[in-house]
């Protein structure tokens, strides 16, 4: 009467296998939310401050927000926060046209920026963590100016297919080289200084 019984030789295999699938369950909850939460906050820094850039973009703090995720959540977490974040702030701020490009950029940052503070930045050190947030800036330098790039190529192939009239008229489209012609000679200092145009 006063003898326990042991538990069955399975059931204590059975409870450590519970707990272990509840750890996972709630450690894949908190990066989803996390991630989630880190991709809301990327979409509005990028919107929220905007810079307009010589080059004809804008600079914001979204970048600070996708380098500051892949820190916090690792590569993987961090580049699905990172490119989920800005790709719909772009969009809203009117350029849906990087939209693609964005998903891309962003995941690489994030992911580059993770992997190398995982690999040299884990203490902490503020030199560390710009060294690795500067790790993380070039794929963006590098994928936009190529995505660039791309867009001036293809919008070469446009003229032949579209009218430059048409061509010019659509929102967010980048002008073939006939239309940059155009719009660049109706201003006066351009024609001052490109007398060629």
């Amino acid at each position: 009467m006063g003898r326990e019984t042991a538990p069955p030789e399975g059931e204590e295999d059975m409870e450590k296998t519970a707990e272990q699938e509840t750890a996972k369950t709630f450690q894949r909850t908190r990066m989803v939310v996390m991630a989630a939460a880190f991709a809301a906050l990327a979409c509005v820094a990028t919107m929220v401050v905007k810079v307009p850039s010589p080059t004809g973009g804008y600079m914001n703090l979204g970048d600070t927000v996708v380098l500051l995720g892949g820190y916090l959540l690792g590569p993987a977490w961090g580049a699905l926060a990172g490119s989920i974040g800005p790709a719909p702030g772009g969009c809203l701020l009117g350029s849906p046209i990087y939209a693609p490009a964005t998903l891309v950029i962003k995941a690489g940052m994030a992911a580059l920026a993770a992997a190398c503070h995982q690999a040299f930045g884990r203490d902490r050190v503020p030199l560390g963590l710009a060294a690795c947030g500067i790790m993380g800036e070039l794929p963006m330098v590098v994928g936009y100016w190529l995505y660039d790039a791309l867009l001036c190529w293809g919008a070469r192939l446009v003229p032949r297919r579209v009218s430059p009239a048409i061509w010019c008229r659509l929102p967010s489209a980048s002008p073939p080289p006939t239309c940059w012609r155009r719009l660049w000679a109706a201003a006066p200092h351009v024609r001052r200084e490109f007398p060629r145009l």
